[in-house]
């Protein structure tokens, strides 16, 4: 009894107040950034660039026209791209000596050789073969046949087909074997169990990398410019070569690159997010679904019965 009235009698422990540590290293670097960086804006703001022309220049026919072809050439070099891949994964993955051969050898080309210099190859094709000829069916010359935008869509097609491979045989090698030994067992042809069983899985490793490549695609549309395709960096070549604004249309490029990219980026946001439904990881929520409960909680907040 005494016992417990020393123990009532006794003063309560002070609650623990955890103190967070300061680190004044962060703000510190936090400052210097942010001077950096107004620095060069600052620098940039008051430079001898006519901002005005940035923004006459920015919706201009010409530049829209430029952004059109570099959306259609890298879209349509991706898909190429895809193809190829897809089709050289297998082969590289297969067994017979002859296709695994043949797959090594086309990645090992394209892979090793420069974007620049298999356009400028695709371009020039009409030294090496005069006429482009179809049995029966069709004739014209090489000239005329290898106009600049199917030198590029080749160029960049082919060259990120032989990456693709490679991505996509990586997707399908992370696909336990175990599950084309299943799909075999139930009388699955090779064909279907790729397409119905492997490939699916596979996409998980496959449409992350897929996506980088496009938006590198999408930057590398540039070097088109060199053998005369109208996009985007040759529709800014041609206006400033005539005007003499060089840094004002750059900068117009430029904010067109990356309004492009971003939008491709948000996509393939999304695809990824599509793909890995039903993984361990667990996903979070959208930005839209941010915004929307962001809206919900601040319409919340100032409803009468709210907590403001």
């Amino acid at each position: 009894m005494n016992e417990a009235a020393g123990s009532v009698g006794r003063p309560a422990p002070l609650p623990i107040r955890a103190v967070p540590v300061r680190h004044w290293g962060r703000w510190v670097a936090a400052v210097l950034v942010l001077l950096a960086l107004g620095g060069i804006a600052w620098a940039f703001a008051v430079g001898q660039i006519d901002w005005p022309t940035v923004g006459r220049y920015l919706f201009a026919s010409v530049m829209l026209q430029g952004v059109g072809n570099t959306v259609l050439v890298s879209v349509g070099s991706m898909l190429l791209g895809l193809i190829l891949g897809v089709a050289f994964a297998v082969m590289r993955l297969s067994r017979n000596p002859v296709t695994s051969g043949v797959a090594w050898l086309y990645i090992w080309f394209f892979r090793g050789t420069p974007v620049l210099v298999q356009l400028l190859i695709w371009y020039n094709l009409a030294l090496v073969f005069r006429t482009f000829t179809i049995p029966g069916v069709y004739s014209a010359p090489m000239s005329q046949v290898m106009t600049p935008f199917l030198a590029t869509l080749l160029g960049l097609g082919i060259n990120e087909g032989a990456y693709m491979a490679e991505i996509v045989r990586a997707g399908i090698s992370s696909v336990d074997h175990g599950q084309t030994e299943a799909s075999q067992a139930l009388g699955m042809t090779g064909g279907k169990t790729m397409r119905r069983i492997v490939l699916p899985q596979a996409m998980r490793v496959i449409v992350p990398p897929t996506g980088n490549e496009f938006i590198n695609l999408l930057k590398t549309s540039s070097l088109a410019s060199v053998i005369t395709y109208g996009e985007l960096m040759r529709s800014a070549q041609n206006v400033y070569t005539r005007t003499l604004q060089t840094v004002e249309l750059l900068f117009v490029a430029s904010i067109w690159y990356l309004a492009i990219t971003t939008v491709f980026s948000s996509g393939q946001y999304y695809v990824e997010r599509h793909f890995s439904q039903g993984s361990a990881v667990e996903q979070g929520p959208t930005p839209l679904q941010r915004i929307a409960s962001l809206v919900l909680s601040v319409r919340h907040a100032r409803l009468p019965g709210g907590a403001r």
